[in-house]
């Protein structure tokens, strides 16, 4: 009896969090798009600012929308190209203490606030002569995504049955053909997952770019050119006094989010057509 009861506590329990945490999120996007719906337009998601947009002028957002997406693209292609031989290297080649070293140290810069990389990226733009730009940014950001990649593959690689790595020894291929050609491949959909999860957060994270990658209303033309985001925006929107300048933030907030969705969607899409699930 007392088994039954302590089972039927925790279900309700469970219950009580799941539908409280949906309710948080629908409010969360119900909050947002009827403050930031009437404010959203086809000139607000295809053009450039106009002269005083942040003061209510005309235009749209359109560079920061660029801006966002190259930031993220680069910063997680270049995370993930890193992260790839350092979770090969700690699962096949490293010993066993030394691992567990370095993921304790990855899992404690997977901590760190973003504002943390943000004033250590500044710091090595000063230190080397670098300007605010899109490179700056992007090394910024790879910072802040590398431990979520790294610990993400990481653990991926340490949940491959070891019949199969057996099988591959047995096979006569060496420790680097067996992670690249039969551990990569078993890992791809965990990977791939891991690579949308850090472009999310790398899409939607402000404070460690706010002193890297500068702020302009043009388009990006190069890497040494500085370039605008969608956070950034939200920011500079929503903290101006004007009621219908700060709305924008919320229209602002809704393209960020469809942005989001339309990530997962096409992961999903790819997901089911390379592995036919």
């Amino acid at each position: 009896m007392n088994r039954y009861l302590k089972e039927k506590f925790f279900l309700i329990l469970m219950k009580i969090s799941f539908y409280l945490f949906i309710f948080m999120v629908i409010s969360l996007f119900f909050s947002i798009f009827l403050k930031g719906i009437s404010y959203l337009n086809l000139e607000m998601v295809t053009s450039k600012p106009a002269k005083g947009f942040y003061l209510g002028g005309g235009g749209g957002i359109l560079p920061s929308i660029v801006g966002s997406l190259v930031l993220a693209f680069f910063s997680t292609l270049l995370a993930f190209l890193i992260s790839l031989p350092m979770a090969i290297f700690l699962n096949l080649y490293s010993k066993k203490r030394f691992s567990n070293f370095i993921r304790n140290f990855f899992d404690l810069l997977w901590g760190i606030p973003s504002i943390v990389y943000g004033i250590f990226g500044f710091f090595i733009m000063v230190y080397i002569g670098l300007k605010a730009s899109i490179l700056s940014g992007i090394i910024t950001l790879t910072f802040v995504i590398f431990p979520l990649i790294l610990r993400s593959l990481d653990e991926l690689l340490q949940n491959v049955p070891f019949t199969l790595k057996e099988a591959s020894l047995s096979l006569g291929l060496n420790k680097f053909q067996m992670g690249i050609k039969v551990f990569l491949k078993a890992i791809a959909p965990g990977a791939l997952s891991s690579v949308l999860i850090s472009f999310g957060r790398a899409i939607g994270d402000s404070a460690s770019i706010l002193f890297t990658a500068g702020f302009s209303d043009n388009f990006p033309t190069s890497l040494f050119s500085p370039t605008s985001s969608l956070p950034l925006v939200v920011f500079y929107l929503y903290s101006s006094p004007d009621k219908d300048v700060s709305r924008r933030a919320y229209a602002a907030s809704i393209i960020l989010i469809i942005i989001s969705i339309l990530i997962s969607i096409i992961s999903r899409r790819i997901g089911k057509r390379i592995y036919g699930k």
